[in-house]
């Protein structure tokens, strides 16, 4: 079906061209062979003179002479043509074409029509060629016409050209098909030069270069310009008609220019030279052509010899040359164009020779010769248009490829950069290694592409990170055997992502036995001596140098002569010994680049400009993902970074600044969730957050969970840190009396000195010695690690920490009943006491009191939480020591009486009553009771 469809379009077009050729074919014949219509309104001999015309000479002899014609004149003498009117004078007009003279013409002694440019043109001493009209009346019939004749150049003195009578409409009309046809196609020409221009213009835009099409299109602007001045209409195409005739000479002095211009760009340059110096000897001509007609001492037409010869030299030497490249380069095309420009050739020698010879002459050689060159070029244009289309689509195809290849490249490593860059402290790492890794393989004689290939492989070999999480990756503590047994799943899991990466050679064996040893002791599969790939080899000692000469987040960078040591000591074991002994080389003659962690940020490393650019891009986007995630990390009740993020950012602050790491814990949260609501817990642990918050500029402070805190206060001193930590103790305190619900809450804290020396590890632990310690002792204090007596730790489970234990319980437990145990504390003395009225048939009592409001809208909690106040100081001076009580819910206590009177139980309330409205004057509520016995059914 598609041939079908291609095979009928092609048809069409076929049948449409045949068509239009057979209407120019028809409109061709008819123009040649059929009736002339305009010869049979005005016929040639009709306005041309056929009568006689005389010659007078200035020595009063006369002559009868033939027109047109030229005869022997002085320059500068005036030729003198007398014509005889008719007595039947029908004729309305008389002209003559001047050739650069003056015209005068007189009918008897009368001055009827003068032309003269003398006191108009700017340069020259001759009148431009025009036709010059001369009106006749009825009234001249039998007088006597003279024509004088004046010329200032040998070229056209004596020059007569032929003499015109009749109407002057049908005058012009005989002109026009006579010169009318050269006209046209000058302005063709001069139209089809600037859309060439344009053109090639446009075609340098498009496809970056400069076609010679462009000097062609001058030549051809030229060579109309030159048509026009000579046309023998040019007086009806512009105002001042001299300008364009002296702009014809301009022209032919001009043209060796584009021409050269034209050869030199086909050429390309290959005679550049000694084209500059023919244009430059056709500009010095031009000049001094130029200032001889200025001055009025030779016109252009008298000095065009010279123009002549320099046009007729240039032309020859360029055909030559063309002749000459084109043979060698064997272009179809150029040998076309060879083909036009030799038909230009000689038809701009026939029209310059013609100047001299042929008075008539008006460009129409010029213009056929320019046709046939631009058509010629036109094709070898379409042609190398096409060469440059297709060697651009094969330059498009090589880069797309290269490009590819770069991008698959580049994309594998941004991968391994962005791995990187969920840690500052690895950021860079994998190019690093790949440096290091280059210098051993240079040493060992690898070739360069090996090196390379090489170097690419190395930045994935820790590409299997991207599957390990990152609390594990920047773990500021000792790992787990099971957190450290994941992450050596890196190896396995990088092998798995580059095992079907062919661009990049040996990327999976070095992602997966990076971490093997010599000595068969690595993993993951256990590999020994050269079982180990090479590549492998190579990487794994770069990559442990890389290693201990970076800071991490649980130390600083290791020493030089540390590493040295190591890398000596593990030779044979750890390392090849091979590439050990050329890596100690290097370091010996300090060949690898020193990285200094303490003076250099980790994101100005000297990367390549692309792979900089990728890295910083990257890093700046995993920045972006690390502030949301770490957003995430937050507690939105405290405000404080959760414990993942809070440990990490405390690791990485106490590795540059000494100080003081403290462990925070809030005690009695749980009591104040029970009996208030965990909303009064809330309230408790965001008015500590907001503490710890102010002072956020000193330090570091994180949330670890429940009711634990971590600070850490940089570059202090014991006598400061006391002092702050005795304002942040006052200033909760002060928060918690302030509000009923919290009264209950205290802190405690452990502390521990440090230095950038410690590891962050110890120094949690140290702190958390320091708490319990706290915490043995009594609470709502803090204590350093360092003031801790170590007899009194060695003596652990001695009778002096029972007495500590002792003391501690016995202030606890000052309480006038049991008012201080909270709900689930309750429930057990509760259940002891149902199995005590069961044992020892004892009668125990479950009260309940209830405060009522009174009005009808509720109370602020400001007043709820007075009137318990008020209430509670009732309930524990009015019951014995072994009675129990607990508050229940928001308005309610519950009280266990053990074996009381029963009669006395309203007693005991209302005396409890009357405390309390004796302290709490206001009568917005009213308390009431309520009680039953614990009996053994209830168990």
């Amino acid at each position: 079906m598609k041939e079908k469809t291609e095979t009928f379009n092609q048809g069409k077009r076929y049948f449409f061209y045949i068509l239009m050729f057979a209407i120019l074919g028809w409109f061709i014949f008819m123009q040649i062979f059929g009736a002339n219509e305009r010869s049979s309104d005005t016929p040639a001999a009709s306005v041309i003179y056929s009568g006689t015309v005389t010659w007078q000479k200035p020595d009063g002899t006369t002559q009868k002479i033939s027109v047109p014609g030229t005869y022997k004149v002085p320059v500068g003498d005036t030729m003198v043509l007398t014509i005889q009117l008719p007595d039947d004078l029908t004729d309305t007009c008389f002209a003559i074409r001047s050739s650069l003279q003056d015209v005068n013409f007189y009918v008897g002694d009368s001055l009827r029509t003068s032309y003269s440019t003398r006191k108009t043109r700017l340069v020259g001493k001759n009148s431009a060629s025009r036709y010059i009209f001369c009106p006749v009346y009825a009234s001249d019939a039998g007088k006597e016409l003279r024509i004088e004749l004046t010329t200032y150049t040998s070229n056209y003195t004596g020059v007569v050209n032929p003499v015109y009578c009749g109407d002057k409409a049908d005058i012009w009309i005989y002109i026009f098909s006579r010169y009318g046809l050269e006209t046209y196609i000058a302005f063709f020409i001069l139209f089809a030069g600037i859309v060439t221009i344009l053109f090639s213009l446009a075609l340098g835009l498009v496809y970056h270069t400069q076609f010679d099409m462009e000097y062609l299109g001058w030549c051809m602007v030229m060579g109309a310009v030159w048509m026009l001045g000579e046309s023998k209409l040019r007086q009806f195409l512009v105002p001042n008609a001299s300008a364009l005739g002296s702009l014809c000479f301009v022209m032919i002095l001009l043209c060796p220019l584009p021409i050269l211009f034209f050869a030199d760009s086909l050429q390309k340059g290959l005679h550049h030279r000694f084209y500059v110096c023919l244009g430059s000897i056709a500009m010095v001509n031009f000049a001094v052509c130029t200032i001889l007609t200025a001055v009025g001492i030779a016109d252009y037409i008298e000095t065009m010899p010279v123009s002549l010869g320099i046009l007729a030299i240039t032309v020859a030497t360029i055909f030559v040359h063309l002749f000459q490249y084109i043979r060698t380069e064997k272009n179809r095309a150029d040998r076309l164009l060879l083909i036009g420009l030799l038909a230009a050739i000689l038809c701009i020698a026939v029209e310059a020779t013609s100047v001299y010879f042929v008075t008539l002459m008006s460009g129409l050689f010029v213009g056929t010769g320019m046709l046939v060159l631009l058509f010629l070029n036109i094709v070898r244009a379409i042609k190398n248009v096409q060469d440059m289309e297709l060697k651009r689509q094969q330059s498009e195809i090589r880069k797309n490829q290269e490009q590819n290849e770069k991008m698959s490249l580049q994309m594998i490593q941004t991968i391994s950069t962005t791995i990187e860059a969920k840690d500052v402290y690895t950021r860079g790492h994998s190019y690093r290694v790949a440096q290091y890794a280059s210098l051993i393989a240079e040493e060992l004689g690898w070739t360069p592409e090996e090196i390379l290939n090489l170097r690419r492989a190395t930045h994935l070999h820790d590409i299997g990170k991207i599957g390990i999480p990152d609390p594990f990756l920047n773990k500021p503590a000792q790992l787990t055997d099971d957190e450290y047994n994941l992450i050596k799943k890196h190896t396995v899991i990088g092998a798995e992502i580059l095992k079907d990466i062919t661009l990049i050679p040996h990327a999976a064996e070095i992602a997966r036995s990076h971490h093997e040893r010599y000595d068969g002791k690595g993993y993951p599969d256990g590999l020994a001596g050269a079982e180990i790939p090479i590549h492998a080899r190579i990487v794994a000692v770069a990559d442990c140098y890389d290693a201990m000469n970076s800071r991490r987040i649980y130390r600083n960078a290791l020493p030089p002569e540390i590493i040295y040591e190591e890398f000596r000591k593990n030779r044979g074991s750890q390392f090849d010994p091979e590439i050990t002994d050329i890596f100690l080389r290097l370091l010996d003659e300090k060949r690898l680049s020193q990285w200094n962690p303490s003076q250099e940020e980790p994101d100005t490393y000297s990367l390549p400009d692309m792979q900089l650019t990728v890295s910083k891009f990257i890093s700046d986007i995993m920045a972006t993902i690390k502030s949301q995630e770490d957003a995430k990390s937050y507690d939105f009740l405290t405000g404080l970074p959760m414990r993942n993020l809070g440990e990490r950012l405390t690791a990485e602050f106490m590795q540059t600044h000494d100080g003081c790491l403290i462990f925070l814990d809030m005690d009695n949260l749980k009591k104040i969730n029970d009996i208030y609501g965990h909303k009064a817990g809330d309230r408790a642990l965001k008015c500590l957050g907001k503490l710890l918050q102010k002072r956020a500029d000193q330090g570091i402070s994180c949330r670890l969970g429940g009711d634990e805190f971590l600070m850490f206060l940089p570059d202090t001193d014991p006598d400061s840190l006391s002092l702050q930590m005795d304002n942040l103790f006052q200033k909760f305190h002060t928060i918690t009396t302030d509000d009923p619900e919290l009264r209950f809450a205290t802190l405690s804290a452990g502390l521990c000195l440090c230095s950038t020396d410690d590891s962050f590890e110890d120094c949690y632990s140290k702190a958390d010695k320091a708490l319990y310690y706290v915490k043995q002792n009594g609470k709502n204090q803090f204590f350093f690690y360092q003031q801790i007596d170590r007899s009194t730790l060695a003596a652990s489970g001695s009778g002096k920490d029972l007495e500590l234990v002792a003391e501690s319980l016995q202030k606890s437990g000052i309480y006038v009943g049991a008012l201080n145990l909270n709900y689930r504390d309750f429930a057990r003395q509760y259940e002891y006491m149902s199995q005590l009225v069961t044992r020892s048939q004892c009668r125990c009592y479950l009260a309940m009191i209830t405060i009522e409001a009174l009005v009808d809208t509720i109370p602020d909690i400001e007043s709820i939480e007075q009137a318990l106040e008020y209430m509670e100081q009732a309930i524990r001076q009015n019951i014995r020591r072994v009675d129990i009580c607990t508050r229940y819910s928001s308005l309610q206590y519950l009280i266990i009486l053990f074996e009381p009177d029963e009669t006395h139980i309203p007693d005991i309330i209302e005396r409890v009553f009357t405390q309390y409205y004796r302290q709490y004057d206001s009568h917005d509520f009213q308390p009431s009771y309520e009680y039953l016995e614990i009996s053994p059914q209830e168990l």
